[in-house]
């Protein structure tokens, strides 16, 4: 009897530690571009994105997706805020040309925002731009 209880026990620990292994890494988010916007020196437009970031402290390289396809890599800082982001958003800087150039995301649902480094991204200026 004690032999099955553990036998019952180990495998539901298991499945527990595994389930949270196949969750997938928290280290990734949603972008929804609203303007033409310059990232990493390239113009992306309207339309979703998935952000994906690696790196351990707060220097990461976060990676934009549009389906399966690499759009844009870029270093940038995780800056922790003090309350989670209510929705996917984003900064942006116009430049003097006029166009829009990505400062920061902000992941909805977490308190992480990945801000461009400066010499990818301008100050950013004004409110987060929500999805």
């Amino acid at each position: 009897m004690k032999l099955l209880k553990a036998s019952i026990l180990l495998i539901g620990s298991s499945l527990a530690f595994s389930s949270g292994a196949l969750a997938g890494n928290t280290n990734k988010g949603n972008l929804h571009l609203q303007d033409k916007t310059i990232v990493d020196g390239k113009p992306l437009n309207p339309g979703h994105y998935k952000v994906e970031w690696t790196g351990t402290g707060t220097a990461v390289q976060v990676t934009l997706l549009q389906g399966k396809r690499t759009v844009a890599t870029f270093p940038a800082h995780v800056n922790e805020q003090l309350s989670r982001n209510y929705d996917d958003a984003y900064t942006k800087a116009t430049e003097p040309d006029g166009s829009n150039r990505l400062t920061a995301i902000y992941i909805g649902g977490k308190r992480t925002a990945l801000e461009l480094e400066r010499n990818q991204a301008s100050q950013p200026s004004g409110m987060p731009d929500s999805k």
